[in-house]
């Protein structure tokens, strides 16, 4: 089957789905998916939600429990993956995806999970507010969801189950769409990168987003995932 994946963008737009997975760990190809959620977002409104646990076949391990508060008693009568993806699939339709860290870890789950029990790929394009939320916030301490809910003054309780954390990250994807609005407009350009203004760019090494900073020797654009990423180049 030919790979046909959408690309990460770095971007606000006004319609999209934000998603949000838990699971049976943290491994793509050994672990399950167990809960799926989404909203359609529609004009920067909430226009319909989706959200269904999964049946994985085998049993949670406990150190999932402990996180997520899913158990084998709660999905025992849930659908299976085949099931519950061709839902969320029809769900989504090509809208863009928004999620919080999912270049690393919900994307890859879809991915493998839409072509093992679907037999086809994902094409959305989707935004990662993890990247986004450093170019956006670069003094921020840490870059968890709760974090940045935290710093939004956005209410955390629940977090760790798919539709709360979605809910979470859409208002906080929300500010960072004004944020990146009040950036363009100074620059004279839109937020969905569609003005004069140039789009972000990302890192070529790990697909972080690139912020410009100043240094020893003058401005370089450095990505924003450093120190795990470290590379720049001149401004």
């Amino acid at each position: 089957m030919a790979v046909e994946r959408g690309k990460r963008l770095s971007l606000y737009t006004k319609d999209y789905v934000v998603f949000d997975l838990e699971t049976t760990g943290l491994s793509p190809e050994a672990d399950e998916i167990i809960e799926i959620s989404g909203i359609r977002v529609r004009e920067g409104k909430v226009a319909e939600e989706f959200s269904t646990l999964v049946n994985p076949g085998r049993p949670i391990p406990y150190a999932a429990s402990r996180v997520n508060g899913i158990t084998d008693r709660m999905v025992r009568k849930a659908p299976n993956l085949r099931d519950a993806l061709g839902r969320f699939l029809a769900f989504i339709g090509e809208d863009v995806l928004v999620g919080h860290n999912i270049h690393t870890f919900d994307m890859l789950f879809l991915y493998n999970g839409v072509a093992r029990a679907l037999k086809r790929a994902v094409p959305n394009d989707y935004v990662d507010t993890l990247y986004l939320a450093k170019s956006c916030l670069p003094g921020l301490y840490r870059y968890r969801l709760t974090d940045l809910a935290a710093h939004f003054g956005i209410d955390t309780q629940g977090a760790h189950r798919a539709l709360k954390d979605c809910d979470m990250n859409r208002q906080c994807y929300e500010f960072m769409g004004r944020i990146l609005e009040s950036r363009a407009q100074s620059m004279g350009g839109d937020a969905s990168g569609s003005g004069d203004s140039a789009p972000e760019e990302s890192c070529p090494n790990c697909g972080g987003v690139l912020v410009k900073r100043k240094g020893k020797f003058g401005a370089f654009w450095g990505c924003s995932s450093f120190p795990r990423c470290r590379y720049t180049r001149n401004a």
